[in-house]
């Protein structure tokens, strides 16, 4: 049963990220409701809409936009719904994609094109959303800048390489496997390093002539945490979205102020800013990493494989 204002989804294809492994295992602090779905990344059909609804159409080939928003607080009204008090996102404190159906506020979603497959959709809003917010919203990119890129294979890493390069920077990415960093190359990371076989630091500062990146895009946390602020240049921005590997960074307070620098923290991003990287990929500027497609009944194995980080890009199920 939906409410008014809202709209039942039938869900084609979800994509994973590490928030379902992190729900899966659970959180300090939080208290889950069950039975709980798991899944951000929505894409599908609108198979019913409420009564108030009137900008939706049964039928519709649509994402959900992954951010559930109060609507109404300051910030909402300003348009940054990803800083309101009540945010939360699917799959998260509420039912999500994993699953044949799932109800949405009208405000979530937001029709794709019919040349668009639902595949593809779904491997859109999370880590578009991410990267977009954190290197042009949060780090204020500028053309010419160098960006440091830890984990290329992962989602937020395959297309934070995309954007950075639509921004006019120079891109030096990171993985562990050499077939990683071909893919990596493929996207137009400039230069990459192989941190299974090479100290990060040390080519940072082989590559950069010892000035260091004006950006590094953290998400692995507690392994990279010390060493990513030793990347940054004079004013460099280090903006983190994650700690995949703990949560405990450490460094020497010295250095981020005899440097001017800047540590920014990025929570997803507003449902504007998915209007805008949707639109890229829409025109092909931008486009999603897909590493493999499985049915939904595979969902464990998919967590399976997420965890042990063999994929490059997205995994999405497909229902």
């Amino acid at each position: 049963m939906i409410a008014a204002n809202e709209v039942l989804v039938r869900v084609k294809a979800c994509a994973l990220n590490h928030l379902d492994l992190w729900v899966r295992r659970g959180l300090p602090g939080i208290k889950f409701q069950f039975p709980h779905i798991p899944g951000s990344d929505i894409a599908g059909e609108v198979a019913e809409v409420g009564n108030l609804v009137s900008d939706v159409k049964v039928g519709e080939r649509v994402i959900v936009a992954p951010g559930l928003s109060c609507g109404h607080c300051q910030q909402c009204a300003a348009g940054a719904d990803n800083r309101c008090r009540k945010y939360t996102l699917f799959g998260y404190l509420a039912d999500g994609g994993c699953a044949e159906y799932v109800k949405s506020p009208a405000a979530n979603i937001i029709p794709i094109p019919a040349s668009m497959k639902f595949e593809e959709a779904a491997a859109i809003p999370v880590v578009f959303l991410t990267a977009w917010h954190m290197l042009i919203t949060r780090a204020q990119l500028q053309p010419g800048e160098d960006v440091l890129v830890l984990a290329a294979g992962s989602g937020v890493g395959s297309v934070a390489i995309q954007i950075a390069k639509l921004a006019g920077a120079r891109v030096i990415a990171t993985a562990s496997t050499e077939a990683k960093l071909a893919k990596a190359r493929e996207l137009g990371a400039d230069a990459v390093i192989n941190h299974s076989q090479s100290d990060i630091l040390d080519e940072v500062k082989r590559l950069t002539g010892k000035r260091g990146v004006d950006v590094v895009i953290e998400h692995v946390g507690e392994a990279t945490w010390e060493k990513s602020v030793l990347c940054l240049a004079q004013n460099g921005r280090l903006v983190t979205c994650g700690a995949t590997t703990g949560y405990n960074g450490k460094f020497d307070l010295r250095y981020l102020y005899s440097r001017n620098l800047s540590l920014l923290g990025s929570f997803m991003g507003s449902r504007s800013e998915l209007y805008t990287v949707l639109k890229l990929v829409i025109d092909g500027k931008l486009r999603p990493i897909i590493d493999r497609v499985m049915p939904l009944a595979e969902c464990a194995r998919a967590h399976e494989l997420l965890e042990l980080r063999e994929q490059f890009g997205k995994i999405v199920l497909e229902v």
